[in-house]
């Protein structure tokens, strides 16, 4: 298959490197994938180091006419079979661009909300008329999807294809946590999260002051825009031992010298990549019910899943765990097993693949 993909990314190569494995294994199958993105990004510069075809765009907005320009030029010059794109400009742009060429044009959706019939920018995405497919990151994005989508041929092909891991990436050391005064022997959550509203953080920090007797017990903030629940925490009874740490390019090395992670989402969900990359690195979560986690998060077995907006059940979650450090032991054996067996980025690109050739079956099925 040729394969257009249209992304733009400007995270750390830790954050990108679900989805950038998929394209490069693509390739690696004998697919011709050609990417859309700029090359200066640390994107661009490991798919051109790769083999890989990059030309250069970055859209400037939802509808930028030089990136459709740029993609109907490239469309012109080779036939392509799928067109990929990743996010929430890079789709309509390349929805737009896509017209009146063969190609199939797939979207990809990360989160639950915010898509609606009755709002107009949703025909700019994922409820386009160009659009033939959505691959999404959870069944609960799935199923939040296909209640907006028109007919039922259309709803058929919004699909979950869980974003594929491997071991090896998250083969890492413990961070040194001396720098926030936590010792060897304390016990240590984390929040590794970019802070919105549906992140949920003011429920984790209720549930710290409902932890504070337990006093080896720390709390790491790990993300964007933490600095603004200082007041909140300055009230907390634990507050001593709550550490803002902020952005951090280390915060793979944090999670593995974490006991647990904590995700207190409120909404809005897809599958929270944090929890994922925890399980890679035998760090079990707890998780709230909202989005996809607790598809991914067997509650007892591989980590604990509470109701959402509740930090008495955070609180108690943790308290159980604390008091059992062979129970925490057994989760990260099988968070690591979870990983390995069931979201391998081998079984993602074939997923994928398939994904794929069944879009370009369906045409020929019906004779187009």
């Amino acid at each position: 298959m040729n394969i257009l993909i249209f992304t733009t990314s400007h995270g750390s190569t830790n954050s990108i490197r679900p989805e950038l494995e998929i394209f490069l294994a693509l390739a690696k199958r004998g697919h011709k994938v050609t990417v859309v993105a700029q090359k200066d990004s640390e994107y661009g510069k490991i798919f051109e180091a790769n083999g890989i075809k990059v030309i250069d765009q970055k859209p400037k907005r939802k509808i930028c006419m030089e990136s459709i320009r740029v993609l109907r030029d490239e469309l012109r010059s080779c036939r392509y079979d799928i067109i990929y794109a990743t996010n929430s400009k890079a789709i309509p742009n390349a929805a737009f661009a896509a017209i009146g060429f063969p190609a199939k044009m797939i979207t990809y959706r990360g989160t639950t909300g915010g898509l609606y019939r009755h709002d107009p920018s949703a025909y700019l995405t994922h409820l386009h008329p160009r659009v033939d497919g959505v691959i999404c990151v959870s069944n609960a994005v799935r199923d939040d999807v296909r209640k907006q989508v028109w007919g039922k041929a259309r709803r058929d092909n919004v699909v979950t294809i869980y974003k594929g891991h491997d071991l090896a990436w998250y083969d890492k050391p413990p961070a040194d946590l001396s720098e926030f005064s936590i010792q060897k022997s304390d016990f240590v959550l984390i929040c590794a999260v970019n802070v919105r509203p549906s992140k949920g953080i003011p429920v984790m920090i209720a549930a710290a002051d409902k932890l504070a007797d337990i006093p080896n017990l720390h709390l790491l903030l790990v993300g964007k825009n933490m600095e603004q629940y200082a007041d909140l925490i300055q009230k907390n009874r634990m507050q001593p031992r709550i550490h803002i740490a902020g952005y951090r390019y280390d915060a793979p090395e944090l999670i593995v010298a974490s006991d647990l992670l904590i995700q207190p989402s409120i909404s809005g969900e897809g599958l929270p990549r944090a929890v994922m990359e925890a399980m890679g690195y035998g760090t079990p979560a707890v998780i709230t019910t909202t989005g996809g986690g607790k598809e991914v998060v067997t509650d007892g077995l591989n980590g604990k899943v509470v109701p959402v907006n509740d930090p008495d059940a955070i609180a108690t979650a943790v308290r159980a765990l604390y008091l059992q450090p062979d129970k925490i032991l057994a989760m990260s054996i099988e968070c690591k097993r979870a990983i390995a067996e069931r979201y391998s980025i081998e079984q993602t690109t074939l997923e994928f693949e398939q994904f794929f050739q069944r879009m370009l079956n369906d045409d020929a099925n019906q004779g187009r």
